[in-house]
């Protein structure tokens, strides 16, 4: 208590009433040691006179010198410094905060002061001001004077800047090889791994790193805040109170309690959702190798991601990850748009699955290869032996028909000689026809043509010896 009895006075002598006092009473005592005469009237007057005149130039330079102290450009604060300036040293003052892209910086116990304050923004931050029964509105960059019962809504506030955000695991991580025998590594590892987690049509994990680009939505012109200030970042005063005030509740999983997401987890929380949705309609190499498209299923399911949450309408993909044509809303651009977020651009990329389960996988299908094969092998024999069947049958009519070609029922020929000769002229004449290039029937061709002078020959002499005989 007597600590604190001499500072109080030790904080007067330091004032301007306290160098008057000081003074006075110097003067006083030297004109008393020295036995000069003085009137204890005009004495008085001239103390009183002197601090007011004190207390004049103590206030006017107070209000001259506070309008320094922050960078105001409107005239209305230049009050409102004066007076947190005033009330600095006696104890009624609220928070001093300064918020830099979009983080509150504070000393301690300054969120426990409740007087009149005073918020310093960057030209990249924003915040909510509220009272404990109402929500007052956003504040822009600048500087803006609060009242005793106000105070930031939120402890994050909000970054006006395009963030980057990155989830699933590092380029160095290899989640799906054998424990690491750190404990802390491999749990770290094992988190970024879970966060991406996907399982594929034909069951296997895939765990991509995904990146995300985002911001607060720009308003369509930008125009300077309350402060003056013209941000080159656009704020817009709906967007930063929908992102802070707007709430998205999450239900923990191993339990009932509520947590409240903050603005810039939502988007990646809705691209985690979406990427498990799609990546359910893929078979593990559809996402590398391109079928019935020039894209394969990462390049699908990328565009499709940045299409649900950058479009109000988007394509569908049936349960095997073809496009139908068919269009849907897009619940996720939904949910941004209520919280004024735009989503600028998704990737996926450094891909990991578990490569032992494709091991798995090739050996069991090693082992039914020879099985699948017999009878595979089965199938063909007995497609070909139907084959031949067929050809033969087709060779016979073919063979039949050509016979038959200069035969008709009433001119039917006399001797055995004609009836020869009708029947091989045909054939004769589709081999040569048909089988041109082909060296391997010359042979068949030179028999026909031995066939054909032999007929020649004997049929000429019998009718010969039809002559003589006549």
């Amino acid at each position: 208590m007597m600590r604190n009895i001499g500072s109080f006075i030790g904080s007067i002598f330091k004032s301007p009433y306290g160098v008057v006092l000081i003074a006075t009473a110097l003067w006083h005592g030297v004109v008393w040691w020295f036995k000069i005469p003085f009137n204890p009237v005009i004495s008085v007057v001239v103390f009183l006179l002197d601090m007011v005149v004190a207390f004049i130039f103590v206030d006017r330079l107070t209000y001259f010198f506070s309008q320094f102290v922050l960078p105001i450009q409107n005239p209305k604060d230049r009050q409102k410094i004066f007076e947190r300036v005033q009330t600095f040293d006696t104890g009624g003052r609220g928070p001093t905060l300064f918020v830099k892209n979009g983080r509150v910086i504070k000393h301690p116990g300054e969120e426990d002061k409740r007087g009149p304050g005073v918020i310093v923004l960057d030209t990249a931050s924003a915040v909510v001001l509220r009272t404990d029964t109402q929500i007052i509105g956003p504040v822009g960059p600048g500087v803006r004077f609060t009242e005793g019962n106000q105070y930031i809504a939120s402890d994050l506030g909000v970054d006006l800047r395009p963030q980057w955000q990155y989830i699933g695991p590092h380029k160095t991580d290899q989640p799906f090889l054998n424990p690491i025998s750190n404990p802390k590594v491999f749990n770290d590892i094992e988190r970024r791994r879970l966060e991406t987690v996907g399982l594929t049509r034909d069951g296997f994990e895939v765990s991509p790193t995904i990146s995300i680009k985002y911001r607060i939505k720009r308003p369509p012109r930008n125009q300077p805040t309350e402060s003056g200030v013209l941000s080159r970042y656009e704020y817009d005063p709906t967007s930063v109170r929908n992102a802070i005030v707007r709430e998205v509740i999450e239900l923990g999983k191993s339990s009932n309690k509520r947590d409240r997401m903050e603005w810039n987890k939502l988007p990646t929380h809705l691209v985690v959702n979406v990427w498990r949705e799609y990546i359910r309609k893929f078979k593990l190499e559809d996402l590398f190798i391109a079928k019935q498209s020039e894209e394969n299923g990462l390049q699908v399911i990328e565009e499709m991601l940045n299409k649900r949450l950058k479009q109000a309408e988007v394509n569908t993909l049936n349960e095997v990850g073809q496009k139908t044509g068919a269009s849907q809303e897009s619940l996720e651009f939904i949910q941004l748009k209520l919280r004024g977020i735009e989503v600028m651009e998704v990737r996926i990329h450094n891909v990991m699955y578990d490569q032992g389960m494709e091991e798995h996988y090739v050996k069991q299908w090693s082992g039914e290869w020879l099985k699948n094969a017999k009878k595979e092998e089965d199938q063909l024999n007995e497609q070909e032996q139907l084959t031949e069947k067929l050809a033969r049958i087709t060779a016979a009519k073919n063979f039949a028909r050509l016979a038959t070609k200069n035969f008709v029922a009433a001119q039917m020929p006399k001797d055995e000689y004609t009836l020869l000769e009708n029947l091989i002229q045909p054939l004769k004449e589709t081999l040569l026809l048909e089988n041109r290039t082909k060296s391997e029937m010359d042979l068949e061709v030179k028999r026909l043509e031995d066939i054909g002078k032999w007929l020649l020959v004997n049929k000429a002499d019998q009718s010969q010896r039809q002559g003589h005989s006549r």
